[in-house]
């Protein structure tokens, strides 16, 4: 999936694009584009307005494996909008040994940045790329940039007379070898060669203080502007010392400021946070014990979903405009077991159907990125041309649905462990056998499976 214009992006059209990946679900799909398409509406507003008009988070209550989750991060890139899926079971209440809740709005922001980042990055690729060029160049043809005849700094002056400006004899001569190695470095004939580069290594933090994280304090950042950066030198072909200098030299050339400035005010406006186990924070039939601490983590996440302001390392950030979708299955508890301000932020409520063995057929061969088509370009890969008969897929889609019948119903995902059974003797032995075609029929699929899926005892460890 890749980002639309967001004037594009009507309800009808996000539907459209959500349904290549996931199946069914109409209603949550009907959701979640309105709620996208009202952020859209938001922005055209003016200000006075505009800061009235909050998200209308989303509750989602559906067993595992229907697809709250793609639902989730799909709409997320589609919008080209920082997103962020967490677990509620991860947080504890303050006071307790665990994550706080803060601490999901300080990734969100981290998310953001490196969504504009690698935005950015590739708007200076081809100006990059003649950097990474011009880098390859020096090693290739060391000498050929004339230095400084003065010492450029203090540290020079002491070390003794710099490398002196070359005769005109053998500038010109280093140059026009220079444009030799540049026109065989464009026609790809020196990529098997051996150079030796110099790379900035990467930060690390020294000091690692418990806490600091939750605080949005960064300690490798505070230290870094007081260390030297290292810089370590590599021998390495050049086709390997193009893909790891590219990134290097396209980050020279963005304004860090920029990039983070435009990363909050996405997080701020168009950031998704996605809450999974929703269900797993609820206080049940009165309890006490440890559901004091589960009600306490919805106590602490309320103030962040009415809106409020976080601290993190790159400033405050706003949540008030932040969407949050939250998801349960609530096989034990249902939505009202949730305290009532938080029912409260959730106004929108879509119930996620349980897949049907239709669904799972449908799972198989409709979405971009099926599974099925997944494992024919990995085996196409050792010389292996896999095609599935119909029946053949229906009775993946048959043997799925009945074990999540008999044993725990997992959605779709019991289609990986499915296919993964019929088709392991295959990717096993696929090197060796070599070119060659294989249809997977019922048959087939029967030989692979039907011994174990009949044997409940058996299907309940290995499938």
């Amino acid at each position: 999936m890749f980002a639309i214009d967001l004037e594009q992006l009507t309800p009808k059209r996000i539907v459209q694009e959500l349904d290549k990946y996931i199946i069914g679900q109409s209603e949550a799909k009907k959701a979640v584009a309105i709620a996208l398409r009202n952020r859209i509406r938001r922005q055209k507003l003016p200000e006075e307005i505009r800061r009235d008009i909050v998200p209308k988070n989303i509750l989602m209550i559906g067993p595992t494996g229907v697809g709250k989750t793609e639902i989730a991060r799909r709409l997320a890139e589609l919008s080209s909008a920082p997103f962020l899926k967490v677990e509620a079971t991860r947080f504890t209440e303050v006071g307790y040994v665990g994550k706080n809740v803060d601490s999901m709005i300080r990734e969100l922001v981290d998310a953001g940045i490196n969504m504009v980042k690698q935005e950015k990055m590739k708007g200076v690729e081809e100006k990059a790329k003649f950097l990474v060029e011009e880098r390859i160049l020096d090693a290739l043809v060391p000498g050929a940039k004339p230095k400084n005849q003065q010492p450029r700094n203090i540290f020079e002056l002491f070390q003794g007379t710099p490398q002196q400006r070359p005769s005109p004899e053998e500038a010109e001569r280093l140059r026009a070898r220079r444009e030799e190695y540049r026109e065989k470095l464009r026609q790809g004939t020196l990529e098997d060669f051996e150079i030796e580069v110099e790379m900035e290594e990467r930060a690390q933090s020294m000091i690692m203080i418990p806490g600091m994280e939750d605080m949005g304090i960064d300690m490798s950042s505070i230290l870094g502007g007081m260390l030297p950066k290292k810089k370590k030198k590599k021998r390495m072909k050049i086709s390997e010392a193009r893909k790891l200098l590219l990134p290097e030299e396209a980050e020279k050339l963005l304004d860090m400021d920029k990039v983070i400035s435009e990363a909050l005010d996405r997080v701020q406006n168009r950031g998704i946070i996605f809450i999974d186990e929703i269900d797993k924070v609820t206080s049940r039939s009165g309890k006490g014990g440890v559901d004091v601490s589960r009600e306490g983590v919805q106590r602490d996440m309320l103030p962040i979903i009415e809106g409020t302001t976080i601290n993190t390392k790159y400033g405050p950030i706003r949540t008030d405009f932040i969407l949050f979708i939250a998801a349960g299955a609530f096989h034990v508890g249902k939505p009202s077991d949730l305290i009532p301000e938080f029912q409260g932020r959730f106004p929108i409520r879509v119930e996620l159907d349980a897949l049907t063995e239709n669904d799972f057929y449908r799972i198989l061969t409709e979405p971009k990125n099926a599974i099925i088509k997944q494992y024919k370009f990995l085996l196409q890969t050792e010389g292996i041309e896999l095609s599935f008969t119909d029946d053949g897929l229906r009775e993946i889609a048959r043997v799925a649905f009945e074990l999540n019948e008999k044993l725990e119903n997992i959605g779709a995902r019991r289609l990986y462990t499915v296919v993964e059974r019929v088709l392991e003797d295959i990717s096993y032995e696929a090197p060796e056998v070599g070119p060659k075609e294989l249809v997977i029929d019922k048959n087939y699929v029967n030989s692979k499976i039907k011994d174990i899926a009949e044997n409940e005892d058996l299907s309940a460890f290995i499938l």
